[in-house]
């Protein structure tokens, strides 16, 4: 399982134990989000890479979206 925080404009992928992952960002260039790990030392379990490219598809398609941060 992962949980997913939004910050600013991006998603830290938290695990079951509460570990960071990592963060989805969205790439302007490529026009499509990605994964960004936050240390290379950590090894992603199957069901948490699972989990992390459903949410960047479901991202993708425009199923869902990264709330903004209201900093008013």
């Amino acid at each position: 399982m992962v949980l997913f925080f939004p910050i600013q404009q991006e998603l830290d992928c938290i695990s079951a134990s509460g570990d960071i992952l990592g963060k989805i960002k969205f790439d302007g260039s490529r026009g499509e989000h990605i994964f960004c790990i936050d240390n290379e030392s950590i090894s992603l379990s199957e069901s948490e890479k699972i989990s992390i490219s459903e949410k960047i598809a479901s991202l993708d398609s425009g199923n869902d979206s990264i709330p903004m941060q209201d900093d008013d």
